[in-house]
């Protein structure tokens, strides 16, 4: 019986769940190698993908923890219970902007949050006006640890559409 067991027990071992994340803003998928900054393109701080946002609402791509708010509110991290570390940065060089065009956050760090729950709340018609660029990176910053199994391109709805899966490694 035991050879049994461990048979299925290795086969379970080797089924990988395959995780979904969610767009955290409207707009259009770009590659993240196409965001006007190193940091990004350069997958420095993580790999993903990178959004040019349409919508004023910043929601959760993933069930998670909020782990850092940024006072400027223009970028936030967050951890899933399967560990997968990401982080949301609107636009480039937005924090020089110190909250200009960033109405409210509705969260607070160590917040338990669902996917599409609202995060923070832009004006994007002022943002588009006075923001180096409004290219939102979306990225896995503990990558090392999981695989991106797909990456999505095309149009997106906040909270709505799937802008990745992944896989524990």
């Amino acid at each position: 019986m035991s050879f049994i067991s461990n048979f299925f027990s290795k086969k379970d071992d080797n089924l990988k769940k395959k995780i979904e994340i969610i767009s955290p803003i409207s707009g259009k998928i770009i590659s993240i190698k196409d965001v006007p900054d190193v940091v990004f393109s350069k997958k420095i701080v993580g790999d993903g993908i990178a959004i040019k946002p349409t919508g004023n609402n910043i929601v959760s791509p993933i069930d998670g923890i909020i782990g850092k708010i940024f006072k400027t509110l223009h970028a936030f991290s967050i951890e899933s219970p399967e560990g997968i570390q990401m982080f949301v940065h609107f636009g480039i060089d937005t924090v020089k902007l110190n909250g200009n065009g960033f109405i409210k956050s509705y969260v607070k760090e160590g917040e338990k949050v669902k996917k599409g729950d609202l995060i923070i709340k832009i004006n994007l018609k002022l943002l588009k006006k006075i923001a180096k660029s409004i290219i939102t990176p979306v990225v896995i910053s503990n990558i090392d640890q999981f695989k991106i199994i797909e990456k999505k391109t095309g149009l997106i709805t906040a909270g709505k559409s799937i802008i990745m899966y992944v896989n524990k490694n």
